[in-house]
């Protein structure tokens, strides 16, 4: 019987990610810069087991037991605040949703806000992901280029008036602020103000994508959050446990007006209940001990030295005309490779010939547009395997360069 028969329509938008196909062919033998994971080192693993153990062994009935859509009041409290430490003020715990990692939160925000034909506005390249969980609900996707400082806040602008114009006012803008991925930029402070200016102006949403915020590792402290100056309640705030604690939890949440998150919580309704009320209370517990914040700082750490062992070796071994971007937070580097190369044509020669692996950059695009860039993750490989790793991709990309 052939399935494809029976598939609604939106089916033919889903596609799969590139990052979860290529985990298919990474083998031992083969040094993988390809995923997103954190280093295992930095879980809290003992913690988790020590509180684990006492939440089943004196709350189980509640623990083990259905939940509420909007996830456990405890959690909610922790989680105020945990955000007000960072400046986000949030009113109550009305104003916040347990999602299973900020992913459900994303298809939410697709189900809610996109109908077919819809414009929103993402940054380019952006999260894979993101743009995975939007495509299904039918919208055109409009990226926005992207320099050092972040997004482009003067080419956003020329395109809100032109769509505006043209009949199709945006949805919303959705932005990794801090750490962006996947090429680690960190918006600058002057263009988190015009973002909001040009939100304010055009009476936008700005969806902010925050993962990464809190293990900040560049020098002095990072900018403020979108949400923490927004004064017109146009952020929908989305972060996860999966950067500060372990991504196994699947724990995310999103803060936002009362309003909005009613309208989650009748979305996640119908998806799957409620998030699991055991991991809500385990991390529930992580934040009221202190946990989370006595490990960020070490999470830091582990990360700048991981990343200025990348940094160098990239410096040691790259060939002329490759570039890359130095991140202040976040897990990736984004490189950049002299036009002539296709990185996705490249990624079986480096697999297969050099053991190494990468995520070629095109489908961070929304148009796809761009051919000569790849995303690299230095936060899950060893020491040793960054520097092996980036010395046999140098070598893939000086073969391709003399072809």
């Amino acid at each position: 019987m052939d399935i494809n028969q029976f598939l609604a329509d939106r089916s033919r938008l889903m596609r799969a990610s590139e990052i979860r196909e290529l985990l298919k062919w990474v083998t031992e033998n083969v040094i993988s810069f390809g995923g997103g994971m954190p280093d295992p080192s930095s879980f809290p693993a003992k913690e988790i087991i020590e509180i684990t153990r006492d939440i089943l062994t004196t709350k189980a009935e509640k623990a083990l037991q259905y939940g509420t859509t909007g996830g456990i009041l405890e959690l909610k409290e922790e989680l105020i605040k945990f955000m007000g430490k960072v400046g986000i003020k949030v009113d109550g715990p009305e104003n916040i949703i347990i999602t299973v990692g900020s992913q459900e939160a994303l298809d939410m925000i697709g189900r809610l806000f996109i109908n077919p034909g819809d414009c929103v506005i993402t940054e380019s390249p952006t999260y894979l992901a993101a743009l995975q969980a939007f495509r299904i609900y039918g919208p055109r996707i409009v990226g926005i280029p992207m320099d050092e400082e972040g997004i482009r806040v003067d080419v956003l602008e020329d395109t809100v008036r032109k769509l505006i114009n043209d009949g199709g006012k945006p949805k919303f803008i959705y932005v990794i602020p801090t750490g962006q991925n996947p090429t680690g930029i960190t918006m600058n402070m002057e263009r988190r103000k015009e973002l909001l200016d040009i939100a304010s102006r055009y009476d936008l949403l700005i969806i902010e994508d925050d993962p990464y915020g809190y293990i900040y590792f560049g020098d002095g402290e990072p900018p403020a959050r979108l949400k923490a100056m927004d004064g017109e309640g146009r952020v929908i705030y989305l972060s996860t446990f999966s950067k500060i604690a372990a991504p196994g939890l699947r724990l995310g949440w999103v803060a936002a007006s009362k309003e909005a998150i009613r309208w989650f919580e009748l979305a996640k309704q119908s998806i799957d209940l409620h998030t699991s009320t055991l991991n809500q209370y385990i991390a529930a517990e992580l934040l009221r001990k202190g946990i989370i914040e006595k490990n960020i700082p070490r999470i830091k750490e582990i990360y700048r030295t991981k990343r200025d062992l990348m940094l160098q070796a990239l410096s040691e071994y790259m060939p002329e005309g490759v570039t890359w971007t130095k991140p202040s937070a976040g897990m990736f580097i984004w490189l950049t490779t002299p036009e002539k190369i296709d990185t996705t044509a490249m990624l079986e020669i480096a697999i297969k010939k050099y053991g190494v692996a990468y995520v070629p950059g095109k489908s961070f695009y929304p148009n796809e547009d761009r051919h000569n860039d790849m995303r690299l993750n230095f936060t899950y490989p060893t020491p040793e395997q960054i520097f092996e790793g980036i010395k046999r991709l140098a070598m893939a990309i000086k073969e391709v360069i003399t072809q």
